[in-house]
């Protein structure tokens, strides 16, 4: 007896038609918030000529990370600029500037419930992993369904793809604080709120900033991924030099890819080290 196929992909269908046709002013409402957040971020960088911006930006890292990350800062942009990817640039810096900010500003909260939460953690956990488990690629089907193709597509799929490291660094920071400490503050008539703000999260801050650091690294990762769901940038320069065999061209756009990896990276763990 041949057993029916279950309609696993016909039941997606039409959940995803439910939520279009019931939920679309939610997406609107999304995508109207994620727009002027990359349109503020492309500003900022586009406002001054790009020598100016590339000064400021290797002065900053000279003052939080040394005079080393400072140089390499100077000298990786004006690369960049050098061999044309300026414009790229700041459209790729944009985007995970603007998918790191909305991870953490979903994720920590999230993460100090779970960290508070016994409960929440358990049930929440297994969505974290699946989350994490799941391709980078398949996020790009609901977003582009939803958000249709565009830098608003890819920045909701890498938030999905990129907040896991933060809220379960948020949540394992806050678990990790002594409870002695804890004690000292309810002897003292500490309320909840003197406690999260005065104790867990100054002790958790350096383990929240091991997760911002991540998520800012997966939210690049994403750049070349999202490029197929027409967001621009630097990935949509290495996917086009991929298509078109140019080996020199998408070496140039992945270099300055690195480059900027390494200026977020750095930076994001002088700001950690300085926490401490």
């Amino acid at each position: 007896m041949k057993i029916p196929k279950i309609p696993l992909s016909d039941w997606v269908d039409a959940l995803l038609d439910w939520m279009q046709s019931h939920l679309g002013f939610l997406f609107s409402l999304i995508s109207g918030i994620v727009e002027p957040i990359v349109a503020f971020f492309q500003g900022i960088f586009s406002i001054l000529p790009p020598i100016v911006t590339i000064v400021l930006i290797a002065l900053y890292s000279w003052w939080l990370a040394r005079w080393r990350m400072g140089l390499f800062s100077l000298f990786g942009l004006l690369l960049i600029d050098h061999l044309g990817y300026w414009k790229e640039s700041v459209e790729t810096i944009s985007f995970v500037l603007t998918s790191a900010l909305i991870s953490i500003l979903i994720g920590i909260p999230l993460g100090i419930w779970l960290g508070r939460n016994r409960t929440g953690h358990k049930v929440v956990s297994p969505l974290l992993n699946l989350m994490q488990t799941i391709p980078a690629f398949v996020y790009l089907i609901p977003a582009v369904f939803f958000f249709s193709l565009g830098t608003v597509s890819g920045i909701i799929a890498s938030v999905i793809f990129s907040m896991p490291p933060t809220i379960r660094m948020t949540s394992l920071g806050l678990r990790q604080v002594p409870k002695e400490l804890l004690e000292v503050a309810d002897a003292f008539g500490s309320t909840p709120a003197q406690k999260l703000w005065k104790i867990e999260i100054p002790v958790a801050r350096p383990t929240i900033m091991a997760g911002i650091n991540q998520t800012l690294m997966l939210s690049l990762s994403m750049v070349i991924i999202a490029s197929i769901i027409g967001t621009g940038g630097l990935g949509e320069r290495v996917l086009q030099s991929l298509t078109d065999l140019q080996v020199g061209k998408g070496f140039e756009a992945g270099l300055a890819i690195v480059i900027i990896a390494v200026i977020f990276k750095r930076l994001a763990q002088s700001v950690a080290k300085k926490d401490r």
